[in-house]
């Protein structure tokens, strides 16, 4: 008999288990995704400096289409796990659907929420941010057109997506504005709700580069308020900003929630048994489950494979595909001297012992930039069949 097998969103995540499941199931694989594209994320952030292009970064899923798996455009409203349905609609307002599923994956990443930020529901337009594919062109077109003022960088409380993009941003906005030889004029100032930058354990090099470069640090504070030219902080703190690069905090998309699957994040029995404590038939991967790891695009991808390996486990499929939650990571550092030539930072850690062991290299190197690209380039044309 013909599984049907459902997964909510067409990033990392998803695409990981729908490529890893394709003919090794007798099933149905139908990816639904709000768009018919994919951009990358790790490499967003040097839009700014222009070293990444959208070309560069976004894929179609044509090359799925010829593995058999079905990629839908769609806006999932609301999920079903007692009568295992699905619905969704093709745009805000149109006629919703259902879709029956055996097993469901939710790999729909996170969504910003800044409700509980005051005035960010008036504001919103006032921010740019590196996650965001349109407002990271806006942050781009600010540092590149501005000629004074303050930059005001924000990360929320972990976990958010990309540990170290916050740093990533007041790094690249100091190399542009270097760049462009005004950066004397501009006050950059790094607001962290954490108690060091994420991921902490480079926290220690984030601050040297910071200290040479002029960036301000505060940590320990989150804003709470949001207006037309300034930020607040819970102990009443007012930061001025003529650019705001502010991430909200991240949750799972109100349909899990509504579920009850998990708030903010959707729960699992463990790290490799990714399956709702209450439901075997769905699971979670990627950034929208509830993991004690980092949400960023490694463990999207093995989260993917443990998820498969389970699907393959319940259908009484022996084959399974090696995998552990371990990684090697970059954060782009910017150029302390203004030059668009981005040096980065490797770091590692390795999740399969306890406490988790990380690692660094302290000293920040082109060559490692380069890798980073080299690394997106191989994922983007494992799960969608090229590289640029």
């Amino acid at each position: 008999m013909t599984k049907k097998i459902v997964i909510i969103g067409g990033g990392i995540g998803g695409m990981g288990v729908a490529t890893t499941l394709a003919g090794k199931l007798n099933a149905e694989i139908t990816v639904v995704n709000k768009e018919d594209y994919y951009l990358a994320g790790p490499s967003r952030p040097l839009i700014l400096t222009g070293e990444q292009t959208y070309d560069r970064a976004i894929r179609g899923y044509e090359k799925a289409g010829e593995k058999g798996i079905r990629v839908v455009v769609g806006n999932v409203t609301r999920v079903d796990p007692e009568n295992r349905k699905v619905y969704l609609a093709e745009s805000s307002f149109g006629a919703v659907r259902e879709m029956n599923y055996d097993y469901l994956v939710l790999a729909t990443g996170i969504v910003f929420d800044g409700s509980s930020i005051t005035g960010m529901d008036r504001f919103w337009w006032k921010n740019t941010t590196v996650y965001d594919p349109g407002r990271v062109n806006v942050l781009k077109e600010k540092l590149w057109t501005q000629n004074e003022g303050t930059v005001v960088v924000y990360a929320p409380k972990a976990p958010y997506r990309c540990a170290p993009a916050p740093t990533e941003t007041a790094l690249l906005a100091h190399t542009v504005l270097s760049h462009r030889g005004v950066r004397g004029k501009f006050r950059i100032v790094h607001i962290d709700a954490n108690d060091k930058t994420q991921p902490p354990f480079i926290a220690d090099v984030v601050k040297q580069v910071y200290e040479k470069a002029g960036i301000e640090l505060v940590t320990g504070q989150e804003i709470t308020e949001v207006n037309g030219n300034q930020v607040v902080t819970r102990s009443g703190e007012r930061y001025n900003y003529t650019i705001l690069a502010l991430l909200e905090p991240n949750r799972a998309p109100r349909f899990v929630e509504e579920a009850g699957l998990g708030s903010p994040f959707v729960d699992v029995r463990s790290p490799q048994d990714l399956r709702h404590p209450k439901y075997d038939d769905v699971l979670a991967v990627g950034d929208v489950a509830k993991l004690p790891f980092p949400k960023n695009q490694e463990i999207a991808f093995e989260s993917s494979l443990f998820a498969s390996n389970k699907i393959m486990e319940m259908e009484g499929v022996s084959e399974r595909v090696p995998v552990q939650y371990a990684f090697v990571g970059w954060a782009y550092m910017g150029n302390l001297e203004g030059k668009l030539e981005t040096m980065s930072l490797q770091f590692q850690l390795d999740l399969t012992t306890q406490p988790p062991k990380p690692g660094k290299d302290p000293q920040l190197k082109r060559e490692y930039t380069i890798q980073k690209d080299k690394w997106e380039q191989a994922y983007l044309e494992r799960l969608f069949g090229y590289r640029v």
